[in-house]
């Protein structure tokens, strides 16, 4: 026995030095400078405070740091201090060693990093909601300290996704969700590209593993007639750029097994019908004395003589990068094969920036970048969110998102200075990003001298005027067409600081006419006089005065000797009414407080839930936002009252469920359904003809003897877009009818839909 575990323990030490050697490999082979010994004392340090743990998948525990630290190498770009920081990630969370011993041991800048993700060691999402806030907090704070520490956390989310597999299912989808809902924008957002796009892939393959299975097997299938019709493609341009002298690469980028599914959802298409499966990326090693962005143009110039150009595809952030420090020239031209085909053009720092991300090059690499970047910007934005942030928490995330995962526009002011604001960005946005003041005292704007509302959403190339107005002071309303993170948290702070001075005014008033009839202003005299009026808190009455909503008795004596007792029953009784009408409205998903304790037997989470036709109702209940039927990917979450509400895993409400609440989230099974009928909608376009419509409906009604709730069809220029909503036992019906009615001459697509 001993013998087998001496074994093990030489296995085990030879796994950890392999991967050790590994990463010091890949450290030297970058143009960081040489400290192996700094990032060799770290390693022996993290793995003598790690010895004998072990992971869930069995394999030493420092396989995780080392793995990390690994990913901030090769694939962020990340040097020494990075290294030895993601080694020690864990020691201070996990053992008995301390901030101070690794300032001790490794100095103040290493143990700055190791705190900064000791205190978000909790994920960005703990178990309650407050925690949860006060935690994407924190890591939005170290940001703005040393972007470094939330990179770390990128590789370290990244490496616990791709090890997500010794995992019970209903946890694969909390910490699957979460990566979808924060992690993989957070990655977007700093520019780290092929991360962003790793972290999709692995969310989905864990949350639709069948779909994720049949798509990489189309992909696989469709390889060696991608690569014929692009080396066709290839050639003449090969030629063409050749004769110019330039040194590049040519190369097919497959679009992601995520993006390729999102498309498939929003466009309502099969796998087929996506022409833009891969795009063309051409990599070009820049000239002594001609500038990058014209060695683009002359590239596409060359292009364009070949191949006939679509001009509305043309996406140029050569001369006005991403946000997040993205550079590259995109057009799409009609390939040899009659299909449209994208090209990306950009040097070789471009797609080092592109791929490994903008913030691995920022301040620490010496290579000139300006600090006042747009993510600086960026970053000065979170910190001033963070300043007056949302009580609620997940108000508080969805706010911080906002400006995490949005295409960019470029804006003019007067002076012809650009500002860069989100897609959908309105005047009122824009006013905001200019200065709080201004946004504030908004009245309206001039959008290429036209003059507009607050509301217009702006494009790019817009030059705008914003026109103030001292007597201006932001509205409640305001908050339904901002689009900005930056505007909402501003609008919201005056709407609270004026609602305050105005309760302070009506709490003035109430005082003074309680002083002319000589009547004490006690607290218990104040409350009856609130109830009187309907308000449970004194400050909402007090701001009803000061607004004129409420006008103060004539005789305050007589009505304070009368009993309050009917007031106060009315309103209970009208609480108790609000409360039972939410318990019947399941058009929205009930979101729970605080984390709190259901009171309903215990769910063995660790198996998955079973949706038996017999339970429907009883143990579980469908969320009205997304509708699951039988068959569909979902999962269980349980709710304040205990009860399980079944989402589709792909639903957004579930997702910020899943990021949310993870503690609350089941992993499901379907049982048989052949008694009970769910609604579901199918989109079938095609053909306008004679008789297609009553062929449908004979279809579904003779062939299924499906109950047609609804059919809607609009025909124009002869063909129809139609919709029907229907009643189906599962999945498999949804299939088989779309088989059935795909075949009937005329129609040439048909799939479901969301409800």
């Amino acid at each position: 026995m001993n013998e087998i575990n001496d074994k093990t323990v030489t296995t085990d030490e030879q796994l950890i030095q392999d991967e050790f050697n590994k990463l010091i490999e890949e450290y030297l082979a970058t143009n960081h400078r040489r400290k192996v010994e700094l990032i060799t004392k770290a390693f022996n340090f993290a793995n003598q405070a790690h010895a004998g743990v072990k992971r869930r998948s069995g394999e030493p525990y420092i396989m995780h740091p080392l793995a990390v630290a690994r990913i901030v190498c090769s694939e962020i770009g990340l040097g020494s201090t990075s290294i030895c920081s993601a080694l020690l990630h864990d020691v201070v969370e996990d053992t008995e060693y301390t901030v101070e011993d690794i300032e001790n041991m490794f100095g103040k800048k290493i143990a700055q990093i190791v705190d900064g993700l000791t205190k978000i060691s909790g994920g960005i999402f703990g178990d309650q909601a407050s925690a949860q806030a006060e935690n994407f907090r924190k890591l939005l704070l170290t940001m703005s300290d040393d972007i470094r520490v939330v990179l770390i956390k990128i590789a370290d989310r990244l490496h616990n996704m791709r090890t997500l597999g010794s995992l019970r299912p209903a946890k694969q989808y909390k910490i699957a969700g979460e990566t979808q809902y924060l992690y993989a924008p957070m990655a977007h957002r700093l520019g780290l590209f092929s991360i962003k796009t790793e972290l999709e892939d692995l969310s989905f393959k864990y949350e639709h593993p069948q779909e994720y299975e049949l798509i990489s097997n189309k992909l696989k299938s469709t390889e060696e007639a991608r690569n014929t019709v692009f080396q066709r493609f290839a050639g003449p341009v090969h030629e063409k750029l050749q004769k110019l002298g330039i040194h590049y690469e040519m190369r097919a980028r497959v679009k992601s097994i995520f993006s390729i599914w999102n498309k498939m959802q929003t466009k309502g298409v099969t796998f087929d019908d996506i022409y833009d499966i891969y795009a063309v990326r051409i990599i070009f090693d820049s000239l002594p004395g001609l500038d990058d962005k014209n060695l683009c143009w002359d590239i596409y110039s060359a292009i364009t003589d070949i191949y006939r150009i679509r001009p509305d595809r043309i996406r140029d952030w050569v001369s006005r990068p991403k946000a997040n420090g993205y550079q590259a020239l995109h057009l799409t031209v009609m390939g040899p094969e009659g299909q449209w085909v994208e090209i990306q053009i950009r040097s070789r720092k471009m797609d080092e920036i592109a791929e490994k991300g903008f913030a691995a090059h920022w301040k620490y690499k010496g290579n000139n970048i300006e600090e006042d970047t747009e993510l600086d910007k960026w970053l000065k934005t979170i910190t001033e969110i963070l300043e007056n942030p949302d009580p609620n928490a997940l108000d508080f995330l969805d706010t911080i998102k906002l400006n995490l995962f949005t295409a960019e526009i470029f804006v003019f002011t007067p002076k012809g200075d650009i500002k860069t604001l989100p897609q959908g960005a309105t005047a009122l946005d824009f006013a905001y990003a200019l200065h709080t003041n201004i946004g504030n005292k908004c009245i309206g704007a001039k959008v290429n001298h036209r003059l507009v509302p607050l509301s217009h959403r702006l494009s790019s190339g817009d030059q705008v005027e914003i026109l103030t107005s001292r007597s201006q002071n932001p509205q409640p309303e305001w908050l339904n067409f901002v689009t900005t993170a930056k505007a909402r948290t501003k609008i919201d702070a005056a709407l609270k600081k004026m609602r305050k001075k105005n309760t302070r005014k009506g709490e003035e008033k109430v005082l003074s006419v309680f002083k002319k009839f000589e009547i004490e202003p006690s607290v218990g005299n104040i409350d009856k006089l609130s109830q009187y009026f309907g308000f449970s808190k004194r400050e909402d009455f007090f701001y009803s005065v000061e607004k004129g909503d409420v006008i103060l008795p004539d005789n305050l004596k007589k009505l304070l000797k009368e009993k309050t007792g009917n007031v106060l029953f009315k309103y209970v009784k009208q609480a108790l009414r609000v409360t039972t009408k939410e318990n019947k409205d399941n058009s929205k998903e009930k979101e729970p407080m605080n984390g709190k304790d259901v009171s309903k037997p215990a769910i063995d989470k660790s198996k998955a839930y079973v949706l038996s036709e017999d339970g429907f109702g009883q143990n579980y209940v469908i969320a009205q936002c997304c509708k699951p039927i039988p068959g569909d990917d979902s999962i269980g979450f349980i709710n304040d009252d205990g009860n399980v509400v079944v989402h589709k895993r792909s639903c957004q409400i579930a997702t910020r469920l899943k990021s949310s609440f993870g503690e609350r989230i089941l992993s499901t099974e379907w049982s048989s359904h052949k008694n009970l009928s769910f609604e579901a909608t199918l989109e079938v376009k095609g053909i306008d003809a004679l008789g297609v419509l009553n062929t449908i409906t004979r279809v579904l009604s003779e062939d299924f003897n499906v109950n047609i709730q609804q059919l809607m069809v609009d025909a124009k220029d002869g063909v129809f877009e139609g919709r029907l909503k229907i009643k189906v036992h599962d999945v498999e019906d949804i299939q088989r009818i779309c088989v059935n009615l795909s075949k009937v001459k005329n129609i040439k697509s048909i799939g479901r839909v969301a409800n």
